[in-house]
């Protein structure tokens, strides 16, 4: 008796719907780039109970003619591929013609569509067609999900909790804004408007409506090219950071991507100038030609194969290094407006226009009130007006020249830490362990990179012994020490004798350094590199070799630390990302002692 048979369609639908339709988030998207896809200027999503009860995406691109209304819940059916050679030079976000019939198939679903002639409605519950008749001649597609996973249980008691669903979506329809500054994007959820871009192909503006005028203002604009890629738009500095990875947005020819290489690439770029476990906001667009890039790869389309992927990913880490090396990264304090003084807004922010002073100062509009509709709309006007300026200033101010850290003049120590300077600008404190560990850093990262002939003898050779595992570690890689002028040998079982050491090495801690660089050699044990491990030793030796906190230093010593400070490279974090410095305005005292109001 025969075994194998045709899949029923339905089936066949709803098993392929398991690929395409993952969670919530996954109809919102494939409905989004369809509304793209179709030339949508505009595009509403609106959702309830986090997409569960309804998503509804409405557009106004091409629409679809009554033909294709109906061809369009038809498995592989799409306008965007005709032939083979379209796969490898893919320009449009869908192409397999799989999302509709596979929402279809686990949903109630209802389209109103119209190329602005005669309209068509088309309604089809569980993948089989229940109406299909005229509607209205509005321009565009109108297309309601209902009941999603209704006939699917199993599918629907997996899915995540309402927030989680809820807050990938805003993710999806936030990175799209940011993709598409061309295209307004609003956003509801249960009535409430959670996402509302204006379309005018400002992505500063954008950026603003997501994260807020005081993120905008701290994002810098990005532009680097070579043979084969164009990368523009924006990076957060150093002292902007979130607790995921999620805030890195990538895009290709628009297309929201994910790679974890990509991500990688970023974050290293912001080494040492935040702490590891911080990731910084950058919104980065990769133009290129099609044929560059495999998008092709994952049915959800969010992974991504690049051609010559070493050459971007080295143009991403110095492009964004060059735009951190433009920028004085010493945060800046800022007093929030107290509640007395929130209603003099308007006239505050035209006073200061008028004493020209308004780049030396940041006002968080979001924490007003909304006094009155007349304030409100003075204070968005200003802040859009306002965020684009300070972007545009930081640009021509800081040209292609290196930023240096400003001259300033200590006067004394706060709690044994802290670094009390002043200049004409206002007033800096410095932590004297960052600011150490920062000199220390790159002077250690120097010495391993670049190594002396200067090396000294030890008085009494240094004989250290170690577990057998560790033992083989050392012996494995000793050519790395000695390269680097350390005289170290096999003496018995297990054990090493170190009769010299360069003279970089700090006076009267030889031994500690001996042991620590010992230390990270084991500690890189499965993927050790000679890159990593100058790394992780110039990191830890800077460290260990700081001037510690509560300890009191003189003032000619204070000047010698600075100084030395303003020769570093990035003099503004230390290895680990912590701020060396910060600083307090004159305008920001005055405000705060009431001189300024």
């Amino acid at each position: 008796m025969d075994k194998i048979k045709l899949m029923d369609e339905g089936l066949a639908n709803k098993i392929a719907a398991g690929e395409v339709v993952e969670k919530c988030v996954s109809v919102v998207k494939e409905l989004v780039e369809n509304s793209v896809d179709a030339g949508a200027t505009e595009i509403k999503i609106e959702v309830k109970e986090a997409g569960i009860k309804m998503i509804k995406v409405t557009d106004n691109g091409s629409g679809m003619s009554k033909h294709d209304a109906l061809l369009a819940f038809e498995r592989h059916a799409t306008s965007k591929l005709l032939d083979e050679t379209d796969l490898f030079r893919i320009a449009s976000l869908g192409f397999r013609g799989e999302a509709l019939p596979s929402i279809a198939a686990v949903s109630e679903v209802e389209l109103k569509t119209s190329t602005g002639d005669v309209g068509t409605k088309v309604v089809i519950k569980g993948g089989k067609l229940i109406k299909n008749e005229v509607s209205d001649a509005r321009k565009g597609t109108i297309i309601t999900v209902n009941n999603l996973f209704y006939n699917t249980p199993a599918r629907l008691k997996y899915l995540n909790s309402y927030y989680t669903e809820l807050a990938n979506i805003c993710e999806y329809v936030n990175k799209m804004a940011l993709s598409y500054t061309e295209i307004k994007f609003t956003l509801i959820s249960d009535d409430k408007v959670l996402l509302n871009t204006d379309g005018s192909g400002n992505l500063l503006k954008v950026i603003k409506e997501i994260y807020g005028s005081d993120v905008a203002r701290k994002m810098r604009p990005i532009s680097v090219f070579n043979d084969d890629y164009d990368v523009d738009g924006f990076i957060s500095l150093p002292e902007v950071t979130r607790s995921s990875r999620n805030h890195m947005v990538t895009l290709v020819n628009k297309r929201v991507v994910k790679n974890v290489e990509l991500n990688r690439a970023i974050n290293d770029a912001y080494h040492t100038y935040k702490p590891e476990t911080r990731y910084p906001i950058v919104v980065l667009n990769i133009n290129t030609d099609p044929s560059l890039v495999d998008v092709n790869v994952h049915p959800s389309k969010l992974d991504i194969k690049f051609s010559n992927f070493e050459d971007l990913k080295e143009l991403i880490r110095t492009g964004i290094k060059h735009v951190l090396d433009k920028n004085l990264l010493i945060p800046k304090i800022e007093q929030k407006p107290s509640q007395e003084e929130r209603p003099k807004v308007k006239e505050q922010v035209l006073n200061l226009e008028r004493a020209n002073v308004i780049d030396d100062v940041t006002i968080d509009y979001s924490i007003f009130d909304e006094q009155t509709l007349e304030v409100n709309e003075d204070i968005s006007n200003y802040n859009e007006a306002n965020d684009d300026t300070i972007i545009e200033n930081e640009a021509k101010n800081t040209e292609e020249s290196k930023v240096v850290m400003p001259e300033m003049y200590p006067v004394g120590l706060a709690k044994g830490t802290y670094i009390i300077c002043h200049n004409e600008l206002g007033i800096y404190m410095i932590d004297q362990h960052a600011a150490k560990e920062r000199i220390n850093y790159e002077g250690y990262l120097k010495a391993f990179g670049n190594p002396n002939n200067s090396s000294i003898k030890m008085l009494v050779p240094l004989t250290l012994e170690f577990p057998s595992n560790e033992f083989i570690i050392i012996k494995k890689n000793i050519g790395v020490l000695k390269d680097m002028k350390f005289d170290i040998e096999e003496n018995g079982i297990n054990t090493f004798v170190i009769k010299e050491h360069p003279t970089w090495l700090k006076t009267g801690y030889e031994e500690e350094s001996i042991k620590r660089i010992l230390e990270v050699i084991i500690e890189q044990e499965k993927n050790f590199s000679i890159e990593k491990f100058r790394e992780k030793a110039a990191t830890m030796l800077s460290c260990k070799m700081a001037i510690k906190a509560n300890m009191n230093i003189s003032i000619k010593e204070m000047e010698a630390l600075i100084d030395d400070l303003r020769k570093c490279n990035n003099p503004y974090t230390c290895p680990h990302g912590r701020p060396t410095t910060i600083f307090f305005s004159n305008y920001e005292l005055e405000k705060m002692f009431k001189r300024a109001m």
